[in-house]
């Protein structure tokens, strides 16, 4: 029957081949749908890797997402630019879905790009006191809503240090306000100082902080 003669013909496939058609390469570790229109609605395009400009794909914003697969972070303008948004695996019908609790009013997505480090499980971050890494320090390997009430004594951070993972560091507690995220295998995992944090730092101010989901 039809099912025997196309297992005869794969079967004289060279070897390559044929692992090809019975093994297919797996999904890579990163999927991000987006959409020009909030709700899931209106040109639909598909990524696995990041995208600087997606004006350059046709598209004037991004008003909806879904992640499939890996965390990424998104930005408010192009080329990586203006404020981050940590998205991980879940919908997105409107950007206050991927904004929170921001205290500011952004609609805008332009670029993405995937968080290459996520580990939610074996994420270290030593925060310090003043920039440079200097001054009181201390090393966190969980989530923390809220530093002062953790002891931290006021509501800045000078420097972090990533040892492992990726994180997302807030200008508020509860998480909310601006996001950081920072991840051990950019800058080499070292922030001296809060301009590193992202093109749209303006503050030391950082009141919460956690890890990204993988």
């Amino acid at each position: 029957d039809a099912t025997e003669a196309l297992l005869t013909d794969i079967a004289t496939l060279p070897k390559i081949a044929r692992m090809a058609l019975t093994n297919p390469m797996p999904m890579g570790p990163w999927k991000i749908t987006v959409y020009d229109q909030e709700n899931f609605q209106g040109k639909r395009m598909e990524f696995t890797s990041s995208c600087q400009n997606i004006m350059e794909c046709g598209v004037d914003n991004i008003r909806s997402l879904k992640v499939e697969c890996g965390a990424w972070v998104g930005y408010e303008h192009s080329s990586y630019c203006g404020q981050q948004f940590i998205l991980e695996r879940g919908d997105y019908p409107r950007w206050e879905s991927w904004s929170g609790s921001n205290a500011y009013h952004i609609e805008r997505l332009m670029s993405f790009r995937p968080v290459c480090c996520a580990n939610h499980k074996e994420s270290k971050i030593t925060v310090f006191e003043r920039e440079n890494f200097i001054g009181r320090q201390w090393e966190m390997c969980d989530d923390y809503p809220s530093l002062q009430a953790m002891g931290w004594p006021n509501n800045e951070l000078g420097s972090m240090q990533v040892q492992s993972g990726a994180w997302v560091c807030y200008q508020y507690p509860g998480y909310r306000g601006y996001q950081y995220i920072l991840e051990c295998d950019r800058h080499g995992g070292e922030y001296k100082h809060y301009r590193e944090w992202g093109s749209h730092a303006q503050t030391f101010q950082v009141q919460s902080l956690r890890r990204v989901q993988q």
